[in-house]
């Protein structure tokens, strides 16, 4: 396992990348605010390039490769992959992207639009990395995580390192979604760094619960398949670092149901007038659903992303 990121490589990040990514805005609601009793701060990376907080993680990585590297690869189900086109693209490299099969197609299409070589597989974890080196082999490339590196999580962890700096006043909390853990991780060592009188807390569907089994476990646990959630950026289990970050510093870890997530992404849409997709929504799912306690406090939420397909919205399914 490759050692973790500290602060000093999250701050490296900040002024590394800060030429080539958006220093996103944070929104607030006063209806969502009376209706919580909290202090609700959406920090918006579905405004992010790429469209997602993605693009923080692969820029990073991209940025800090040696010269002489021609090519980079990676698997993902669509926001990394994008991103590391992107980033690519800034050093004038080749992206090459495994992509499982059940991939969104708007997902799909930006990692194509931005460049990306795509190859797809089968939609499972053993399937997307057996491709993904294949390809290594074949072209020589660099392979670019989408969560388990260092200078990824490094990266993702610039934009709690942002919220923290701008909001009104010291943050209670923050509420970060949890897929393959890289944004969780970040932002874990970031706040512990800038703000450690918060508590960061994970959000994962119920149906996607491997980092909460693992939280409670203190065992790194499989993603149990197939994955039926339509939050579908979050389906990826976690590696042993970012699994071993969370357990380290993160407070909780709580699961929310599908409904939870349907009704928090319409309420995004409609109270804040702004397009994120359901991955995004999980924080204020939890916050609905009342699974964490937010009464009187300042709350962090990074909005991971906003690439939906608007064919197939979530109520409309």
């Amino acid at each position: 396992m490759k050692p973790p990121p500290m602060i000093a490589d999250v701050e490296e990040a900040c002024g590394r990348i800060a030429p080539h990514v958006h220093r996103t805005p944070i929104l607030r609601s006063r209806s969502l605010d009376r209706q919580t009793g909290a202090e609700l701060l959406f920090k918006c990376e579905n405004f992010q390039k790429t469209g997602s907080f993605k693009a923080r993680g692969a820029t990073n990585a991209v940025l800090a490769l040696p010269s002489g590297v021609r090519a980079v690869a990676t698997h993902s189900s669509g926001n990394h992959a994008a991103a590391l086109a992107h980033a690519a693209a800034l050093r004038g490299l080749a992206a090459h992207v495994v992509m499982p099969e059940t991939a969104a197609a708007a997902k799909r299409a930006a990692a194509e639009a931005y460049g990306a070589t795509i190859v797809s597989c089968a939609p499972t974890l053993a399937a997307r990395e057996e491709a993904a080196g294949r390809i290594v082999a074949e072209t020589g490339a660099t392979l670019v995580p989408p969560f388990d590196d260092p200078a990824v999580v490094a990266g993702q962890g610039t934009a709690a390192v942002e919220l923290i700096a701008d909001a009104p006043g010291p943050l209670d909390l923050l509420l970060v979604p949890v897929g393959g853990g890289g944004l969780l991780a970040g932002t874990l060592i970031a706040t512990a760094a800038h703000a450690p009188r918060a508590a960061v807390i994970g959000v994962e569907p119920e149906t996607a619960d491997d980092a909460a089994r693992g939280f409670r476990t203190r065992m790194l646990q499989p993603q149990v398949l197939p994955v039926t959630t339509i939050a579908d950026g979050v389906t990826t289990a976690m590696s042993p670092m970012t699994f071993e970050i969370m357990c380290w510093l993160a407070r909780d870890i709580v699961t929310v149901s599908e409904a939870a997530i349907v009704a928090a992404t319409r309420t995004i849409w409609e109270r804040l007038k702004i397009v994120v997709e359901p991955s995004c929504a999980l924080p204020l799912a939890a916050i609905l659903e009342r699974k964490v306690d937010v009464a009187g406090r300042r709350v962090g939420i990074i909005l991971t992303g906003g690439n939906v397909d608007l064919d197939r919205l979530p109520w409309n399914s």
